[in-house]
């Protein structure tokens, strides 16, 4: 959830219960089987799907859906989750003229569209700065 996300979650308190999976998280309380998840229905920013390119065959003539919002579960192909999780942001659609090899965005924060033009490395080096800044606090 990236940090819009999450000051959305907190301002309209979305919340929303599911049951409690071993191992992975602890329950709110020692006699709780569920725990509280802070959700939000709808975006209206891109969601980092990841923080390293897609590296893709394309076809020439055949035409892909690039998600451009992150919630796919196909990425970096669309599989029509904006619908309910981003009804703003629509895919993007693009034919290559010949066969090839690329490398598609992950991070969603190029301005080459579909194409990754290396602003991950800024999204990384934004996240490892984020983490050494909390460890000091």
């Amino acid at each position: 959830m990236n940090a819009a996300g999450l000051i959305c979650a907190a301002r309209t308190r979305c919340t929303q219960t599911f049951r409690r999976t071993p191992l992975l998280l602890s329950p709110v309380s020692s006699s709780s089987s569920s725990f509280k998840v802070p959700r939000c229905w709808q975006s209206t920013q891109a969601v980092p799907a990841g923080r390293i390119p897609y590296r893709v065959k394309l076809s020439a003539g055949k035409r892909y859906a690039w998600c451009a919002c992150g919630h796919s579960k196909k990425q970096p192909f669309c599989d029509g989750a904006h619908r309910a999780k981003a009804p703003n942001i629509s895919p993007l659609l693009f034919t290559p003229d010949k066969d090839k090899t690329v490398m598609l965005c992950a991070c969603k924060q190029t301005k080459n569209s579909p194409y990754c033009d290396g602003s991950h490395l800024k999204v990384i080096y934004r996240d490892v700065v984020k983490y050494v800044k909390g460890l000091f606090k």
